[in-house]
């Protein structure tokens, strides 16, 4: 069962381009949303935690909203709107630079029948000579401690925001861990509070990645229950990454919706900021979902995007989407896959529908597993028993004569999990041979849905990745 979070939430509404996404970056303290000069560039909802001293809250940063016949669009108007109506505090965002329209003032009414605590910020407003007009904006009916004018470019007026922000916040159990933001504001431009992340290490992260129009919003929209990433036929809707947080048997999973991935040739637009943000996702991840349309014949670019995964070391689930055939044909394109993706072999394979949501829990179980597959730590004692009967039954080889020999092994990383061949010519031990102690410890281990390194080394000698202590008993 999904629980949500019990953090108040502060959404950022308002039409194109009017600084939301810049606010939610100068808020985290770093570029996460992507911003540029072409109207719509955020379609979908993005969530970050924050602490504004020692009060939690959720973050919302929302697509514009542009009253147009645009199929996309319309969408999201209506997750906009939808996320209005769940959070706690909307901060209405307008162009400064501009006089008020209809729209601004149609959506602000709307945002006022919901009966939040409602915040007009006026942006762009970069001097003092431009402060004249916030009057033009009082014309809403709004009151005077409600409104602000701000300039997120150039880090102007923003206190006042956090000060009315916090205000507005509960206070929190003095023994919860707390993020402070940083009180030495002396030196700081307009004395600007700033905010940072929180980081939760032991999160599940979950990384949804495949090729455009395959499924990949859909498919997170069924996992998380509610819309959250805008679905369209149009390829390429998914620009920036959606992530979604929710708790699930008790754990916690972040979802990301990477933007759907093209041919070099094939990129337009802002999508090229798009790819460059995926391999960012990738390397915070911990699983990544491969998803394959099931309807549609495997092609080039598939076993690109599984490379991107298999060179990150992630735990992995292909998933085919939209499958409505039998169970033979599914045991037939299961080979296809296992061909293709040979380097792939420990991924499980599901088949779900996002439209129907089959099979949606038995993924979300799977990610659980895997998951802690991923983290495992092997106690020492049970490496060198499996290691030395390996050995036993198949002999080390012996090249050029060399008598090779191992010492021990153990563990010296998690995620995924690495393990040490201590042994005196570690050099000479062949690729194959560590591939066959590998397929040892998987027979006798559960490491379904998770990559599993080797490296043998001599006496004293340290890996290129730095060693953890890990507890064996």
């Amino acid at each position: 069962m999904m629980v949500k979070s019990k953090l108040k939430k502060i959404a950022l509404i308002g039409q194109p381009n009017v600084g939301k996404s810049s606010l939610f970056n100068r808020i985290l303290k770093k570029r996460s949303a992507i911003i540029s000069e072409i109207s719509g560039t955020t379609r979908d909802i993005k969530k970050s935690n924050i602490y504004i001293l020692d009060k939690e809250s959720i973050l919302i940063d929302t697509g514009g909203i542009d009253k147009t016949q645009d199929l996309i669009f319309s969408k999201v108007k209506e997750n906009s709107i939808n996320i209005a109506k769940e959070s706690d505090i909307v901060l209405f965002i307008v162009d400064g630079k501009k006089l008020p329209d209809l729209k601004d003032r149609e959506l602000f009414y709307d945002l006022q029948k919901l009966g939040k605590k409602l915040a007009l910020v006026i942006n762009k407003i970069d001097n003092d000579k431009e402060k004249d007009r916030i009057w033009d904006f009082f014309e809403f009916g709004i009151l005077k401690n409600d409104i602000f004018g701000i300039s997120v470019s150039h880090n102007r007026g923003i206190r006042a925001l956090f000060d009315w922000i916090y205000d507005k916040l509960p206070l929190v159990d003095d023994n919860s861990q707390k993020i402070l933001i940083n009180n030495d504001i002396k030196n700081t431009k307009d004395k600007n509070i700033e905010l940072k992340n929180i980081k939760q290490n032991d999160d599940i992260k979950v990384a949804i990645i495949g090729k455009v129009n395959v499924g990949k919003s859909s498919i997170l929209n069924s996992l998380v229950g509610v819309s959250r990433s805008v679905v369209s036929s149009v390829a390429g809707t998914t620009i920036d990454p959606v992530d979604e947080e929710v708790e699930y048997n008790n754990k916690k999973i972040t979802f990301v919706d990477t933007a759907g991935l093209r041919r070099k040739g094939k990129i337009e637009g802002i999508e090229k900021f798009a790819l460059m943000r995926t391999r960012e996702m990738l390397q915070m991840a911990n699983i990544a979902l491969f998803i394959i349309d099931a309807s549609q014949n495997m092609a080039e670019l598939d076993e690109k995007i599984a490379g991107l995964v298999d060179e990150f070391g992630l735990g992995t689930i292909i998933v085919l989407n939209k499958w409505d055939k039998s169970l033979d044909s599914f045991e037939i394109l299961k080979q296809n896959i296992r061909h293709r993706f040979k380097f792939l072999y420990y991924a499980p394979i599901i088949a779900v529908s996002a439209k129907t949501n089959r099979s949606i829990d038995k993924l979300k179980d799977m990610i659980l597993d895997i998951h802690k597959n991923y983290m495992q730590r092997i106690p020492t004692s049970k490496l060198n028993d499996l290691i030395n009967k390996a050995v036993q039954r198949h002999s080390l080889p012996s090249p050029n004569g060399t008598y090779l020999k191992i010492y021990y092994t153990t563990q010296f990383d998690i995620c995924p999990p690495r393990i040490s061949i201590i042994m005196n010519k570690p050099k000479l031990l062949h690729f194959s041979y560590k591939r066959y102690l590998i397929n040892i410890l998987r027979k006798n281990i559960d490491l379904l849905g998770t990559p599993i390194h080797i490296v043998s080394r001599s006496k004293g000698e340290r890996d290129e990745n730095k060693e953890i202590k890990l507890d064996y008993s």
